[in-house]
């Protein structure tokens, strides 16, 4: 082992390295994709010293993130936003799950991977896969090529859609419309969004969190049907928060006053997650599991991103 290897090996030298970009990306300077991309490159390179306590942050950091954007909205276009989306959600999720199970039975996948990945491509990324996960009775390894698939999407999502989008020439609402159906995560869907500006933000923020709502129902559908003992069902309650926040910014004069540092805090937050997911993701582990669940991922992600598409264009 050389120099230079021993240096990157070293335990304090990753400290420092993780330590400096994630203060590099509290500051307005990184936006959502530079942040993903840090995080993806410094892990293949340094080993992730807080990985176990990442995961944690991740999940605590992105829930406070999305409540936060919450007060940058009005109730009313929230309403008419939700509703504009609900047939589409409900379509986009049916279809998708069931696609996604008969194709992995087609392909020979594992039947519980093929769950996680059709339930993550169908309602929101990872929430989905951990909620999904116990009620399966899914091992580790299922559990992390669901959710290194459905990231690994997430990623190239976070760069493509917002070209799409300008190639396509869609509206603010268009996109954000698009993001928030076509998008697994809830951390990559605001990210593109708010990379296409914040009106886009607000409708994929609002679609999405109602999207993610659906956990609900897919849970008791693999409650029924699931050959496994556990019964539990992990229910988003952050979203209430988020529609707290969005009644008190639409009602309380003094939130609204303090409504646009919150959701600029929010945001410089949802941006510190990417840098975190990024670093978190281990693309040996795709690497050993095989084609067939990627390629099932990426069928998926294409009908769905596709179908979705031409219907809120036309």
């Amino acid at each position: 082992m050389n120099y230079a290897d021993r240096i990157i090996e070293n335990r304090y030298f990753s400290y420092i390295v993780y330590g400096l970009l994630i203060i590099v990306c509290l500051t307005t300077r990184v936006n959502a994709p530079l942040a993903l991309l840090l995080g993806l490159v410094v892990a293949q390179l340094v080993k992730n010293p807080f990985e176990e306590l990442s995961q944690k942050i991740i999940q605590v950091l992105l829930k406070c993130a999305v409540v936060g954007l919450g007060f940058g909205m009005n109730l009313q276009n929230a309403l008419e936003v939700g509703k504009e989306g609900f047939n589409l959600t409900i379509f986009s999720i049916t279809t998708t799950l069931f696609f996604g199970i008969v194709a992995g039975k087609y392909l020979g996948i594992d039947k519980k991977i093929s769950q996680l990945i059709a339930s993550g491509t169908a309602i929101c990324g990872g929430s989905a896969i951990a909620a999904i996960s116990p009620i399966i009775r899914a091992n580790p390894k299922q559990i992390s090529v669901g959710l290194g698939i459905v990231f690994m999407l997430n990623s190239i999502a976070l760069f493509v859609f917002p070209a799409l989008g300008h190639l396509f020439e869609m509206t603010q609402h268009q996109f954000g419309m698009w993001c928030a159906i076509a998008i697994h995560d809830t951390s990559s869907v605001i990210g593109a969004a708010n990379v296409y500006g914040n009106e886009a933000l607000q409708v994929a923020a609002t679609v999405k969190l109602a999207r993610a709502l659906w956990i609900i129902p897919v849970s008791i559908f693999f409650v029924l049907f699931s050959k496994g003992n556990s019964r539990s069902i992990i229910i988003p309650y952050f979203i209430l928060f988020f529609i707290l926040a969005i009644v008190a910014s639409t009602y309380l004069n003094p939130v609204q006053v303090a409504a646009p540092y919150i959701v600029s805090a929010s945001k410089i937050s949802l941006t510190l997650v990417l840098f975190l997911i990024g670093s978190t993701l281990n693309f040996k582990l795709l690497k050993d599991v095989g084609m067939k669940p990627i390629l099932l991922g990426i069928g998926l992600w294409i009908f769905i991103a596709v179908s979705s598409l031409l219907v809120i264009m036309n």
